[in-house]
């Protein structure tokens, strides 16, 4: 009877250490190493390239490499004048710079690139659409030379990647132009109390415009400015729509433009734009980008400098 229980508990023993061999050989194949958490995958670099520009704006190519850029990308950017200055060497002082981030992860974002997909972005006059956030909203100088740099977000199960080679674009060299045009975010940043970040006084020529067949007083022109497109492409017809019609309205030649504000009027009808109601529009990015395009000065009189 003895020797049975001393065979049985040798046998438990056995079984045991047979089930803990086991358990620590399924923990080796599924992380590498006992007790380590699997590595996260790094992302490949985007790669920038200058697509276009104008006197306000660079329109800047933002490509991802084989591991795409699923939850996006930012970018940094300074005049190449004062990246020179300092040593040809990025400020640790990331306030001394600007950036933009491209959230891959909001709801309808154009910016979770697959493998090798690109996407532009117009650096100095941005469309707040889904996923986007700046810390510089304003237009860019005429005949500048920017340097640019990237990097592609983490995610929950992939590392951010490296920084991105540097890639140096120039504006449109400066021209005067009479009665010229300013981008929407000049005229944001250029209006009423609330549109006026630097107190610069207010330059807003028309205290209300007609949008569609709703009339809008400064203050609420303004709501709609800081309001971001968050995919409702009547928000983005609307600030390209309200920077041209100031535009005409402080002189500058409409001519080129009078047929697409005719069109936004007659699509917008009697929408009642956001915050000021909750009209939404779609389909409606060759309007968008005829009114910018008026606004940049690729067409008509010319961007003010």
């Amino acid at each position: 009877m003895k020797v049975i229980k001393i065979f049985l508990s040798l046998s438990l023993v056995v079984l045991l250490g047979i089930l803990a061999c086991q358990r620590q050989t399924s923990e080796l194949n599924k992380e590498g190493t006992l007790g380590s958490k699997p590595s996260k995958t790094k992302l490949d670099a985007p790669i920038l390239s200058c697509s276009s520009s104008s006197q306000g704006s660079i329109d800047l190519q933002v490509c991802a490499g084989e591991t795409g850029a699923p939850a996006g990308f930012s970018i940094q950017w300074m005049k190449q004048v004062d990246y020179i200055a300092n040593g040809s060497v990025w400020p640790s002082d990331e306030t001394l710079l600007c950036h933009a981030s491209f959230s891959g992860n909001a709801n309808g974002s154009r910016y979770n690139l697959g493998a090798n997909e690109c996407v532009t972005v117009r650096i100095g006059d941005l469309l707040f659409d889904n996923g986007t956030s700046a810390s510089c909203i304003d237009e860019l100088f005429c005949g500048t030379a920017y340097v640019f740099r990237a990097f592609a977000h983490a995610g929950s199960t992939i590392s951010k990647s490296d920084l991105s080679a540097i890639r140096t674009c120039t504006t449109m060299p400066c021209a005067s132009a009479i009665g010229c045009t300013y981008t929407q975010g000049y005229w944001k940043t250029h209006g009423p109390l609330n549109c006026n970040p630097s107190s610069s006084g207010n330059t807003w020529p028309v205290s209300s415009l007609m949008l569609g067949n709703v009339t809008y007083d400064q203050d609420q022109l303004c709501s709609i400015f800081n309001t971001p497109a968050a995919g409702n492409q009547l928000l983005s017809l609307a600030h390209q729509l309200i920077a041209a019609k100031l535009n005409i309205a402080s002189g500058a030649d409409g001519t080129a433009i009078n047929a697409s504000i005719a069109a936004a009027d007659a699509l917008i009808g009697n929408l009642v734009i956001p915050p000021v109601g909750s009209g939404t529009l779609s389909n409606v990015s060759a309007l968008i980008t005829a009114l910018d395009d008026y606004n940049l000065g690729i067409t008509g009189p010319g961007h003010c400098q």
